[in-house]
This record gives structure tokens, C-alpha cells and sequence, in this order.
């Protein structure tokens, strides 16, 4: 079956050229808007912010970029009489990397992701079965409480040409990790005898968030204060995986202060929770009037502070 190729930097809106950190801009500025949370058409967003994810999974990962661009840059170049059918042709009938029998809906990735990034089967006795693998896109917001997911998989008929469609309720648990595997027993592909089908396994990716960074069951984000508010401290008002949130800057807070909100991260296995860390930027205004400047210099007048290390 013919494979669409997905074109990453069309989906993210950059140029090929564009370096870590402008795709790194682009998928957040996109992510923001189109994030099930805050998309006005929440399916549209949800589709859309998958979409979102799965160019950013490939293009931020140097590996995987580096791949796709060596294999998909001349993809669409030249007469169609000359042009070669590669796995990054427009249409690619060949045989992918990944699970080259099974195809998926609903884990969140493109046919095209699932057969040209994530991975390939386990198992590979015939005789027991093949155990079949593909990623599941799962977001924070699932990760924290819960969900229940509708996976298809598409594997070559039985009984003759064509293929056949089963459909698993997937439940995803409180807490799961990254690169975690779901395992669904007896639903790989089936022995060429009679000595078992090998398991079918999901394996967890955590979608990325605009705002919040992942390191075990603790969530990292930013918080941008202006300089006055960092020597006079503020109280911001700070989203969180749990709604909003107040959170009390106390005065003198230094850029990269990191200030801990406990039990706000995600799911331990003891039934409680990590913690969200907020990272502290000092943000400076990019132009200012001449009645700020000249506040700025009175200010540095009447200031007895000097920096550390000024003579």
C-alpha cells in the first residue's frame, strides 16, 4: 500500500535550513494554538496538534533529522520518468523499516512515521509468531489522569487478498512513562504453524508541550519576570497540567532560579505525584520611552549596588 510521505517543514512552517532553535520556536508557537486544551475546534486542534508532534519528534531529534533529510531532501526532484522510488518517494510502495505487514490508526503517528521511525517488530521467530511494535502518541494531560485510547491495527487478510481490520480499546495508566510498552498479548502476527501469535506492544511517546518539559515524574517550565520584578518579587499566575496556579516570586530571585511547586508534576507509582520546577527568566524590554530611560538612569544613580567582581 502506497505510503505518503509527510513533509515535516511544511508542517511546522519552517525552511529546510532552519536551525534547532527556530523549529524549536515554531513547534511551540504552533503547539499553543492548536493544543486540544485551547483549540477552538477541539478535534481539528487534536489532529492537527498530532500533526504538530510528529514533525517536531523527527526534525528536533538530530538522528532522525539527519536521516530524513539525507533520504527525503531530493524526493520530489526531477521529470517523474527519472525519479527514483526511495522510501521518501511522494508514494512508496517498497518495504518500509518498521512493521512492513501492519499499518495503525489512532496512535497518534502517520503511516508514514510508523513505518520509517518507529522501529521494527520484536520478535522475529516465524515458528512462535512475530511480536508486532508501533508508538503511541500520549499527551501530559493523558499521562496525568488516565486514558482510554481506540487503536487499529491492519494486517493482511487470512483467508485470501486484502487485509483485515481489528480494533483495541487501549487503556493508558495513571503515570506512564516515556518509551513505556503496552502490551496486548496474542495480537501479533500468527505463527506459520500452530505454536502461538506473538503480542502485540505499544510503545508510549509522550507528545511534547508548548510549555512543560519532562525528566521523570517532574515537569519543568519557564517563567518570564521582568527586571523589577525580580528585585521586588511578584506573584504570577502560572498555568499548570492541573489548571491555573499562583505562584509568590520573592523578591531578589536571580535568572535561573528554579522555584519548586510540589506534587504538581506527574503520577509516582505510590500514588503520588512529582513536582513541577519553575525556571526563572529575567526578561528585558526589547525598546523602552525616553521617560523609562530616564528612570533607568536616575535609577543607576541612586543605586549602591555593584556587581560581582566590579573593582
Amino acid at each position: 500500500m502506497p505510503i505518503k510521505f509527510q513533509d515535516y517543514y511544511e508542517t511546522l512552517g519552517v525552511p529546510r535550513s532552519a536551525l534547532a532553535d527556530e523549529i524549536k520556536i515554531a513547534f511551540r508557537k504552533l503547539a499553543r494554538i492548536h493544543h486540544p486544551d485551547v483549540a477552538k475546534n477541539k478535534i481539528a486542534g487534536e489532529a492537527k496538534f498530532k500533526e504538530i508532534n510528529e514533525a517536531y519528534e523527527v526534525l528536533s531529534d538530530p538522528e532522525k533529522k539527519s536521516q530524513y533529510d539525507e533520504l527525503g531532501l531530493n524526493w520530489n526532484d526531477g521529470p517523474e520518468s527519472n525519479r527514483k522510488s526511495t522510501p521518501f518517494s511522494k508514494e512508496y510502495s517498497g518495504r518500509p523499516r518498521g512493521n512492513p505487514n501492519f499499518a495503525f490508526n489512532g496512535t497518534g503517528f502517520s503511516d508514514f512515521f510508523e513505518s520509517f521511525f518507529s522501529g521494527g517488530n520484536g520478535n522475529t521467530d516465524r515458528e512462535q509468531g512475530q511480536d508486532v511494535e508501533a508508538d503511541l502518541l500520549v499527551t501530559l494531560e493523558e499521562a496525568l489522569n488516565g486514558a482510554l485510547k481506540t487503536v487499529t491495527l491492519r494486517r493482511p487478510s487470512e483467508e485470501g487478498p486484502g487485509e483485515r481490520s481489528d480494533t483495541y480499546r487501549v487503556h493508558i495508566p495513571k503515570g506512564v512513562r516515556e518509551g513505556q510498552r503496552i502490551r496486548l498479548a496474542g495480537q501479533g502476527e500468527n505463527s506459520v504453524g500452530s505454536s502461538g501469535t506473538g503480542d502485540l506492544y505499544l510503545r508510549v511517546r509522550l507528545a511534547r508541550h508548548p510549555d512543560f518539559t519532562v525528566l521523570g515524574s517532574d515537569l519543568y517550565r519557564d517563567l518570564d519576570i521582568a527586571p523589577w520584578e525580580a528585585v521586588l518579587g511578584v506573584k504570577a499566575t502560572l498555568s499548570t497540567l492541573d489548571g491555573t496556579t499562583t505562584l509568590q516570586v520573592p523578591a531578589k530571585t536571580a535568572a535561573t532560579t528554579q522555584l519548586r511547586l510540589k506534587g504538581l508534576g506527574l503520577p509516582l507509582v505510590d500514588k503520588n505525584r512529582g513536582d513541577l520546577f519553575v525556571r526563572i527568566r529575567i526578561q528585558f524590554p526589547e525598546s523602552y520611552t525616553a521617560e523609562e530611560a530616564s528612570l533607568w538612569e536616575k535609577l543607576s544613580k541612586l543605586s549602591t549596588f555593584k556587581p560581582r567582581g566590579t573593582p
